[in-house]
């Protein structure tokens, strides 16, 4: 565009002229968005002064451009610099073009009033014109808010997920995440897992999780993929969907928390359970920390171990000797029921009775496979403990 106007822009007379009547015509075009924009009528007072700011910034823009045709127009710094970053957070882009849209309809009502007698075309030429230079000064100024509001908010996500990785518990995480549109929620859950290779992870997991209406933030640390899932009633359902998008091997779920203030307790069973988890090469995908405890404890982790003395070998402990003597008879018997009656000298139906209570306490089987794992590695470290015993 070459920046001409028409072949005989106003003259300095009707530039003049509309100088003058510039406040007049915004406070104008005000008063039509209050009577026809229903949503302007509830903008804040100092926001509603910001578009009046930006309607008066335009026409003055406009006087600018026709008085020098020739020079290309800065319309992005002289109309919206008085607010940019403020307006275009208080106002979308289509309600921005409905303001423009108003003020242009103002203006080009008004021509007949503030131009020189034989001059009202050319003033209303180069409204026109220079509407359609806002709209893309418009475009411009709200691609580079997104732009920037995107890099910011990478950095930010990436910052909040690092912090549940390093196991920072402050309370400033759930205000980091709420200035990335995260709702206080709850639950949440950490779902941890290798990154796949050679494809956009935040993109492809961002995509399930809202498909499936729930919040998201995630992480790339090294090669593992950090999810952290809020604001669905069935965190299981989402992680399990979620699992297609990490790479090859484990999937581990943290434990669900009750907000975000306590997700880095779940991101730490999960991490710990990814590193336990290859020696449970039949693990299902996701896997849930807590079923990985036996693992973790072997592994070193001093969470898994203090769990299972306090949900398997505390219980088992406080339910009597002849539950755990059972437990332990079943185990040594890899099982068998009636092979652990005869050496306890008690009927089949008493061994299976003192089973179910020790499944009541531990939420563990011994004729389970995983079950009898577990239990015999709770048991085998309470016997390394200081008050192995107690366990004699």
């Amino acid at each position: 565009m070459s920046g001409r106007v028409s072949n005989h822009p106003p003259s300095e007379a009707t530039l003049r002229r509309l100088e003058r009547a510039s406040g007049r015509l915004a406070t104008r075009a005000v008063a039509r968005m209050d009577e026809q924009l229903p949503w302007f009528r509830t903008m804040p007072a100092d926001q509603r002064s910001w578009v009046v700011l930006v309607a008066q910034n335009g026409i003055a823009s406009l006087v600018d451009w026709c008085r020098n045709p020739d020079k290309p127009p800065r319309l992005t710094g002289e109309v919206f610099g008085a607010a940019p970053r403020e307006l275009v957070r208080a106002v979308p882009l289509r309600h921005t073009v409905d303001l423009i849209k108003t003020t242009v309809e103002v203006l080009d009502e008004n021509v007949d009033s503030v131009a020189e007698p034989d001059e009202a075309e050319a003033l209303r030429i180069a409204v026109l014109t220079f509407s359609r230079e806002v709209a893309f000064a418009t475009a411009h100024v709200y691609a580079s808010f997104a732009e920037n509001r995107g890099a910011w908010d990478a950095r930010l996500e990436a910052l909040v997920v690092d912090a549940l990785v390093r196991g920072e518990r402050s309370e400033e995480l759930p205000g980091r995440a709420a200035a990335l549109g995260w709702a206080a929620m709850s639950p949440v859950v950490v779902v941890v897992g290798g990154a796949p290779a050679g494809v956009d992870a935040h993109s492809l997991v961002r995509r399930t999780a809202r498909s499936m209406r729930a919040e998201v933030l995630v992480g790339v640390h090294a090669d593992q993929l950090v999810v952290v899932l809020g604001g669905s009633d069935d965190l299981d359902t989402v992680a399990e969907k979620l699992s297609d998008e990490f790479g090859p091997g484990a999937v581990v779920t943290g434990p669900v928390v009750d907000g975000l203030s306590r997700a880095a307790e779940s991101a730490a069973a999960a991490l710990a359970g990814l590193r336990a988890a290859p020696a449970w090469p039949g693990a299902p995908r996701p896997v849930a920390a807590d079923a990985l405890l036996a693992e973790r404890a072997l592994d070193g982790d001093p969470l898994a171990r203090t769990a299972l003395n306090e949900r398997v070998a505390v219980p088992l402990q406080a339910a009597g000797g002849e539950v755990l003597e059972t437990v332990r008879a079943v185990l040594a018997g890899g099982g068998n029921l009636e092979a652990s009656a005869r050496a306890l000298f008690v009927h089949p139906n008493t061994v299976r009775y003192r089973l179910r209570r020790a499944a009541e306490l531990t939420g563990l089987s011994a004729t389970d496979p995983r079950g009898a794992w577990t239990l015999q590695v709770a048991l085998a470290l309470a016997n390394l403990g200081k008050d192995s015993s107690l366990w004699h």
